[in-house]
This record gives C-alpha cells, sequence and structure tokens, in this order.
C-alpha cells in the first residue's frame, strides 16, 4: 500500500466487507507512502497514527464521491509517487480554498511549518492544500481554522454572499492610477457593471449586465426605465473587482453621454455579439450605450509585488 497525503483511508467491516470507517491521510512517516499514516478520521476528528490491515483500501480524492477507489494492497505502487506528497498529474496552482488558507496563516504570521504543527497535520500536505487545487475534509478545515481563527465555511469562501471589503487591509497597500490601456482592457471583460445617473428625486445607481463594442458600453434595459430616459445625458458607469482572499482590487469609472440605440443594424449586431441576457429578465430590449469621454481606474495591490492584469 502506497498513499499521497490527502488520500482517504477506508475500513471495511471483517463479516460484511461494507465501509465501516474512513479518514483522511495527513502525514506520511515514509517517502515512498508506506505505512504507517498520520488519519484524522472523518467520525472523530482526531489524528492517529495507523498501520492500515488487510480490511484497509486506499481511495484518491480525484475519483470523487461514489467513485471507484484505485486498486491497493500490499505490493502496489503508485506510479510516479513524489517524496512531497504531490500528485504527478494534479493541475499546477493553488485553488480557492488554498488560497485563503495561505492569506489567513500569513496575517496571523504563522510559518507553514507552525501551523501544520497545531493542525496535527504534514507540513507537506499543508504545503499541497496552499499550492494545489485541493479538496481537504471537513474534519481538517476546522482544524485549520481553529488554528487560524476563522471558520471552515469562510476557508470555503462560503461567506461569498456577504458585501465585499470586510477582510483585513493589506499591511502595506500601495494604490495607483490604472493607465487608459488598463481600463479598456479591464471594461473590456464584460459582466455586471453600474450605472449612476440624475433623476428628479436625485442621483440613481442600477447594476446592468453590459458589454463593450469597439470602445462603447453598452446594456439592454426595459423601455421608459431610468437609464432609458437618461439618454442625451451624461452619466458615470462602474465596474470593479474585489479579491477578498487577497485584500486587493481594482475599479474603473467611465463618464460620457449616453443614447438609445435606434439603429436597427447596431441593435442586431450588440445583440449578436451579448454574452449574456439580462440577469434582471422581462422585456428589457432596448440597448444603450455609452461612449466614454472620460476614462480613469484605480488599483490597491501590494506594495512589495508586481501588478498583474488580475490585480
Amino acid at each position: 500500500m502506497r498513499a499521497h497525503l490527502g488520500d482517504r483511508l477506508v475500513v471495511g467491516s471483517p463479516a460484511t466487507g461494507a465501509d465501516r470507517r474512513d479518514g483522511e491521510i495527513v502525514g506520511l512517516h515514509h517517502a515512498d507512502g508506506t505505512p504507517p499514516y498520520d488519519v484524522r478520521w472523518s467520525d472523530t476528528g482526531r489524528v492517529t497514527l495507523v498501520f492500515p490491515g488487510p480490511d484497509a483500501r486506499l481511495r484518491h480524492p480525484e475519483n470523487g464521491p461514489g467513485g471507484s477507489p484505485a486498486p491497493s494492497g500490499p505490493g502496489t505502487a503508485e506510479a510516479g509517487t513524489e517524496s512531497s506528497g504531490a500528485r504527478p498529474d494534479g493541475a499546477a496552482g493553488a485553488g480557492d480554498i488554498g488560497r485563503r488558507v495561505a492569506m489567513e496563516r500569513e496575517r496571523q504570521g504563522l510559518t507553514r511549518a507552525e501551523t501544520a504543527r497545531r493542525a496535527k497535520m504534514a507540513p507537506d500536505y499543508l504545503a499541497y492544500i496552499e499550492q494545489r487545487p485541493a479538496d481537504p475534509s471537513p474534519a481538517t478545515l476546522v482544524s485549520l481554522a481553529d488554528v487560524l481563527g476563522t471558520t471552515a465555511t469562510a476557508l470555503r469562501g462560503g461567506d461569498t454572499g456577504l458585501p465585499p471589503g470586510r477582510g483585513q487591509a493589506l499591511p502595506n497597500p500601495r494604490l495607483e492610477d490604472l493607465s487608459p490601456d488598463e481600463c479598456r482592457a479591464r471594461l473590456s471583460t464584460h459582466g455586471v457593471g453600474r450605472v449612476a445617473v440624475s433623476t428628479a428625486d436625485g442621483p440613481a445607481v442600477f447594476p446592468v449586465n453590459y458589454e463593450v463594442v469597439d470602445d462603447t458600453i453598452a446594456f439592454r434595459t426595459a423601455p421608459g426605465s431610468v437609464p432609458a430616459a437618461a439618454s442625451g445625458t451624461d452619466v458615470a458607469f462602474e465596474v470593479d473587482h474585489v479579491d477578498e482572499t487577497m485584500s486587493r482590487g481594482w475599479s474603473v469609472l467611465a463618464v460620457g453621454p449616453a443614447r438609445i440605440v435606434t439603429e436597427p443594424d447596431a441593435q442586431r449586431r450588440l445583440t449578436a455579439r451579448a454574452h449574456t441576457t439580462p440577469w434582471a429578465g422581462g422585456g428589457r430590449d432596448t440597448w444603450v450605450s455609452i461612449r466614454p469621454t472620460r476614462l480613469t481606474g484605480r488599483r490597491i495591490s501590494p506594495a512589495d509585488t508586481g501588478s498583474g492584469p488580475d490585480s
């Protein structure tokens, strides 16, 4: 039997062969993946040293829930096993859980080794969680959350329904202006933006699904709606992105005249190039275009790192 960190050890009933207990392998004692293993049992959350018997087998996460376990047993080897516990066939790059774990650990000023020790797991497994698209067990997440002073729900991103910006600010943030080309690049990703218009009752802001065609911002709305009534006036249009995990983000503001698109060819072209229909539904067939006369943007990023396109 040769295991990777993150595999599940399943123990069957000697009498019936049915699964009796399972746990996540959070520590290896031999570089080649042979027993014994540190196993965090799913029923108790406790970590124990286990020497698997003949009623135990391994299940690899890539099989998915209900998938067939990979063959394992005495003398069965996993081709390409690495001493670090990383999977040879895994996708490179951290997953969302790993990014959240790494950020919370750094905020607490903890080393990976110290965090692993407190969470009772191998440092190699914590590195695997932080650096690969891992799916640790609920018990492992609870243990990490306790060490990091957060919750398993937060590490899984279950708080994404809350307003953005509730996390801690960067210790050394850098606020910089975006160039016009950088602003246009972020606008062109399309999605959801906010259009601000003046009304008889004062300023109003409406979220809209938008497209960018030939440097013109366009969105669909209902005839007679407030955004449609803003045709012929200057409006403001804003898009932004907040990376809650990394405490960074950007915003772009476009200001210019709005007008209703009335040319049939232009309407058909916009409809054909639209990436999605308006989320609000209903009869929203009126296209409104905004040609920016002023385009500005800002970005918040760590002071000691470079600024990539998604920063």
